[in-house]
């Protein structure tokens, strides 16, 4: 894994982005709070939120500040940077259509995993996951689905770097039975998310692979354990994923 530590990294570079995910953290916040939050005076806090402000990367509304709508422009670029959003955006639409459940696409970044597309089923359950966001890979099937294709060096180091947390009873915490799992999973091709990151919740997931067998994603099915019951959970959705994925896979790697 590369290096990415800056040799001299600036401070306030590094104050600029705390401040942005606090106030993302906080769904907003004014100058005390993030003068408190950061650990810096007001005035300093002031000058900043005002200079981001004045770039358009944050709203001011009352005496409050929020992340602005031009970090959208951001990440809607980098999205369409990634060939395989363009070329796995329909498929997972498709999936959700046809499921009414969630469906999900995911790849990984900086030991992550990012949610780069979902596709909303009719029957399609709130939860706590939007595109864009990060989450551990460990506890989801969409990351173990990514893990289980990587070298097993690349994989320690993720541990290393963001441990293995618990978010329910039934997440994978131990570094040996999560290895044992991801084995299986590469050997089977499919991943299971049994309410490991959030109770009430099963998913399901699978690989996209390039020609070297390497995941440049992953898609999911995700909906309540009362619909993802067998044989539906194990085999059905499974099987539809997969069909997918072949779909995926030759226009990643042929088109």
């Amino acid at each position: 894994m590369p290096n990415y530590q800056a040799n001299s990294p600036v401070k306030a570079t590094q104050i600029t982005l705390r401040i942005v995910e606090t106030l993302q953290r906080l769904d907003g916040a004014g100058v005390t709070a993030i003068a408190q939050e950061l650990d810096i005076s007001k005035s300093s806090a002031h000058d900043y939120l005002s200079t981001l402000r004045e770039s358009g990367y944050v709203v001011k509304q009352d005496n409050e500040y929020s992340v602005g709508l031009r970090f959208l422009d951001l990440g809607a670029h980098a999205r369409q940077k990634r060939k395989i959003y363009s070329e796995a955006k329909n498929e997972v639409d498709e999936l959700a259509a046809e499921t009414g459940e969630f469906a999900n696409l995911m790849v990984e970044e900086h030991g992550l995993g990012i949610y780069l597309h979902r596709g909303v089923g009719e029957r399609a359950v709130n939860v706590d996951v939007h595109v864009g966001r990060q989450v551990h890979l460990h506890n989801t099937a969409l990351g173990k689905a990514l893990l289980a294709h990587m070298p097993e060096e690349r994989v320690t180091e993720i541990i290393d770097e963001h441990g293995l947390p618990s978010t329910t009873d039934q997440t994978t915490t131990d570094r040996d039975r999560l290895r044992e799992e991801l084995d299986e999973i590469a050997n089977q091709g499919v991943a299971f998310d049994d309410e490991e990151r959030l109770s009430g919740l099963r998913c399901v997931a699978v690989p996209i692979l390039d020609q070297d067998d390497r995941a440049v994603g992953a898609i999911s099915i995700s909906g309540p354990t009362s619909r993802m019951t067998e044989p539906r959970y194990q085999e059905e959705v499974p099987a539809r994923l997969q069909q997918s994925a072949n779909v995926i896979e030759l226009n990643v790697n042929f088109s």
